[in-house]
């Protein structure tokens, strides 16, 4: 969440920035927080006024008795009460001004940078790079849907009878491929100096108010309401829960994991023909990267990150795209965001399979990551993260793009994982 010195250092800043985000009622909600406070530093001040009061009147209460003033003392005794009962009323307002505070800030989502472009929404986002092949097709070209049948690779009914729409069963080849993928990844994010991470897939309340999901995306999320527990829709939330409440090393510093988990995420409202197929599941599997820096070198990270996803699809050989979100179509954490698209040429259509973020400080105040510099202050880091890659899509567009006639052709960095060259 956004930091109070933030928020006081720069207060018309901070709302037009979130007013890029079309953020409702910016300008009052800020307001709202500097009242809260301004009542928590104030009451703050009448407090330790108190306390100064108290251990005066304290001090000055065994001379009194030395002197033989018991009335005096006895005066001065009942000041300290008074003063003591007077400060605990205090105290409870403050930390009603500050749990209010907190609430709030809880709601406000996160300050885009100024390179992000104005915007309401996805056709407002700007493409900056496209690469790869542009892929020819037979006339008769196949969704994934169908290739997905026709090949036996994926059971979407089955799914349905297990458990219900959006729980595809891979089988065969189509199984083996979603294993080479998480295999390729998972090797190609090792050889970047990431360390892998297998953390679990369910969360509690603190780790996703750590990284923002709750309450922002509280309905999105799979609850488990015995154990008040969630599951995980990214890899994002335990990795970087792992640093909370952790004051690390500058010399740790920058700290690359990587991750592959299943993910899950209800996606309601979603209909229509975005959800055929593979476009859109409530389960499916994503391998992550996350990265805790320092804030001078978040940006290079940022950089390095993009650079390491668009080597994926190079790879993969893929044709894809990356986008500058603007800021009414980025994510309630990020600070900056690029999304990575692929392009389905079976359905004519672009895919998301990636969002790089930065987040600047934004969760790192909410989980109390910092770090202590070479003058031993502490410091927030910067957290950032990104998919590399999420499957789904993946598998989407590598199944349409590369059908051929005699069936469907591996890309060659995945051969050695599939074990095989062609899906017939």
């Amino acid at each position: 969440m956004l930091t109070i010195k933030q928020i006081t250092d720069n207060t018309e800043g901070v709302i037009r920035g979130l007013e890029k985000k079309h953020f409702k009622d910016a300008k009052a909600t800020i307001e709202q927080v500097l009242a809260f406070n301004d009542k928590r530093r104030n009451t703050q001040n009448q407090l330790d006024k108190n306390l100064a009061e108290v251990n005066s009147i304290s001090k000055s209460i065994g001379l009194l008795m030395k002197e033989g003033k018991k009335e005096e003392a006895e005066t001065a005794k009942a000041r300290v009460a008074e003063i003591k009962e007077i400060s605990k009323t205090l105290q409870a307002e403050m930390d009603q001004a500050q749990e209010d505070m907190t609430n709030l800030l809880y709601t406000i989502p996160n300050v885009p940078y100024d390179e992000v472009p104005e915007g309401f929404g996805a056709e407002d986002n700007v493409v900056e790079k496209m690469g790869g092949m542009e892929t020819e097709l037979p006339k008769d070209a196949l969704p994934h849907w169908e290739l997905a049948k026709k090949y036996d690779l994926i059971d979407f009914d089955l799914g349905v009878k297990i458990t219900g729409a959006g729980f595809p069963v891979y089988k065969g080849k189509g199984a083996r491929l979603q294993r080479a993928l998480i295999n390729f990844f998972l090797d190609e994010a090792r050889a970047s100096g990431y360390d892998e991470i297998m953390p679990p897939t369910v969360v509690n309340t603190a780790s996703g108010y750590g990284t923002g999901q709750l309450p922002d995306k509280e309905g999105q999320m799979y609850h488990c309401e015995v154990d008040d527990l969630y599951l995980i829709p990214t890899a994002e939330v335990p990795v970087t829960n792992i640093y909370r409440d952790v004051i690390l090393d500058e010399k740790q510093l920058p700290i690359k994991n990587c991750a592959y988990t299943q993910c899950f995420r209800r996606e309601a409202g979603s209909y229509g023909k975005d959800v055929r197929g593979l476009n859109r599941l409530h389960e499916f599997s994503k391998v992550e990267l996350v990265r805790i820096d320092k804030p001078e070198h978040s940006k290079q990270s940022h950089q390095e990150m993009l650079n390491h996803v668009e080597g994926l699809l190079q790879k993969l050989e893929l044709p894809y795209r990356i986008l500058r979100l603007c800021g009414g179509d980025m994510s309630f954490t990020a600070a900056l965001c690029f999304d990575f698209e692929v392009y389905s040429e079976a359905q004519k259509r672009w895919l998301e399979v990636s969002s790089v973020s930065n987040f600047d400080t934004y969760q790192a105040n909410r989980l109390k990551c910092r770090y202590r510099n070479a003058d031993k202050k502490t410091e927030l880091c910067h957290t950032l993260n990104g998919s590399a890659l999420a499957l789904p899509r993946i598998v989407a567009a590598l199944l349409e793009n590369n059908q051929t006639p005699e069936g469907i052709r591996i890309p060659k960095a995945l051969v050695p994982y599939c074990g095989f060259d062609m899906i017939d």
